[in-house]
C-alpha cells in the first residue's frame, strides 16, 4: 500500500513542479531576451535531468552500476518514444533549420560519444566523464551565444513579466518538487517491481527511466497546453544531452561505471541510438519541418515494442 501512495504522491508533485518550472522558464526567456528553446534546453532541461543525476550517482556509489546506466539509457529512450510521442499527439510542432543543424546533431554526437566510450570495454572511466562534461560546457556556451529559434512560436502576444523574486521562487519550487516527486515515484515503482523479482537493469530501463522521465512529460504537456512548444521540444532534446553528458559524465567522474548486464550493450544502447536518429527523418516525412500525430504514433509504437522485448 505504501508503494502505491508513493507513486500517487510523486505524480502530484511532478505535475505541480512542471507547472512552476515552466512559468519560471518562460519568464526567464523574457527577462534575458533569449529564445525560449534555449531556456528549455538549459534551465528546464537541467532541472528535469536532476532526478537522473541523483539516481545515477547514488546507484553507482551504492554498487548498482546497471541502475545508473540503465536509468539514463532508458530515460533517453522514454523521452523520445514516450514523452515526445505524447507531446506531439497533443499538438504538432513546427521545426526551424537550427533544430537539425545544431540541436539534433549535438544530441546524436553525445549519444555516439557515449556509445564509443562504453561499448568496447564496458566501462565509463573518469577521463571519459571529463571529456563528456567539457563537451557539454562548450555546447552550452555556443547555445547561449549563438543559438537562434528552432521552433515556430505560436504566439508573440505580450506577457507580463514576474518580479525576479517570484521567478526565482517558481524555479526553486519547481526543481524541488520535480526532484521530490521523482524520488517518491521511483521508490514506489521499484518497491512494486522488486515484488515481482525483476532485475536491476530491467527496473532501470523501464520503471526507473519512466519515473525519471515524468518531469519531462509533465513540463512538456504543460508547455503544450500553454502553447509553449519551443519549451517542450527544447526541454526534451536538452534533457537527452544533459542525461548523457552531465549525468553520466559527472557520475563517472565520481566513480567509474562498469556494465554488469550485457543486455545494456547488446540491446538497450542500440534502441537509444535508433530512437535518437529517427527524430530527423520524422521531422521531414510526411510533411517537411514538422512533427505531427502520425510521428507520435510511430514513436509510441516503437517505445511499447522496446518495453515488451526488454521485459520478456
Amino acid at each position: 500500500m505504501q508503494n502505491y501512495l508513493f507513486v500517487v504522491g510523486g505524480l502530484v508533485l511532478l505535475i505541480a513542479g512542471g507547472n512552476w518550472l515552466l512559468k519560471s522558464a518562460v519568464d526567464l526567456s523574457l527577462k534575458l531576451n533569449i529564445p525560449k528553446i534555449v531556456i528549455g534546453m538549459t534551465v528546464v532541461s537541467f532541472a528535469t535531468s536532476a532526478p537522473e543525476l541523483i539516481v545515477s550517482v547514488n546507484a553507482a556509489l551504492d554498487g548498482f552500476p546497471d541502475l545508473a546506466l540503465g536509468n539514463v539509457v532508458g530515460s533517453n529512450i522514454a523521452n523520445l518514444g514516450l514523452v515526445l510521442a505524447i507531446t506531439i499527439l497533443l499538438g504538432s510542432i513546427d521545426v526551424k533549420k537550427s533544430f537539425y543543424t545544431t540541436d539534433w546533431p549535438v544530441m546524436m554526437l553525445a549519444s555516439l560519444l557515449f556509445f564509443f566510450f562504453i561499448y568496447f570495454d564496458g566501462v565509463l572511466q573518469m577521463y571519459e566523464g571529463i571529456i563528456m562534461v567539457v563537451f557539454l560546457f562548450i555546447f552550452l556556451v555556443y547555445l547561449l551565444r549563438f543559438q537562434k529559434k528552432a521552433v515556430e512560436e505560436e504566439s508573440d502576444k505580450p506577457v507580463l513579466m514576474m518580479p525576479i523574486w517570484k521567478t526565482a521562487l517558481f524555479l526553486g519550487l519547481g526543481g524541488v518538487a520535480l526532484w521530490g516527486g521523482s524520488e517518491l515515484l521511483i521508490t514506489g515503482s521499484v518497491g512494486l517491481a522488486k515484488n515481482f523479482g525483476v532485475s536491476d537493469r530491467i527496473i532501470a530501463v523501464t520503471i526507473v527511466s519512466i519515473g525519471t522521465s515524468i518531469p519531462e512529460l509533465a513540463a512538456s504537456i504543460i508547455a503544450i497546453i500553454n502553447k509553449e512548444k519551443a519549451i517542450s521540444l527544447g526541454n526534451l532534446i536538452g534533457s537527452n544531452i544533459f542525461n548523457l553528458l552531465a549525468v553520466l559524465g559527472i557520475t563517472s567522474i565520481i566513480t567509474p561505471i562498469k556494465v554488469m548486464d550485457e543486455g545494456l550493450l547488446s540491446n538497450d544502447i542500440f534502441w537509444m541510438l535508433g530512437m535518437s536518429f529517427l527524430i530527423l527523418p520524422l521531422v521531414f516525412v510526411p510533411k517537411g519541418l514538422r512533427l505531427g500525430w502520425r510521428d507520435g504514433l510511430i514513436l509510441l509504437a516503437l517505445y511499447v515494442t522496446f518495453v515488451y522485448f526488454t521485459i520478456t
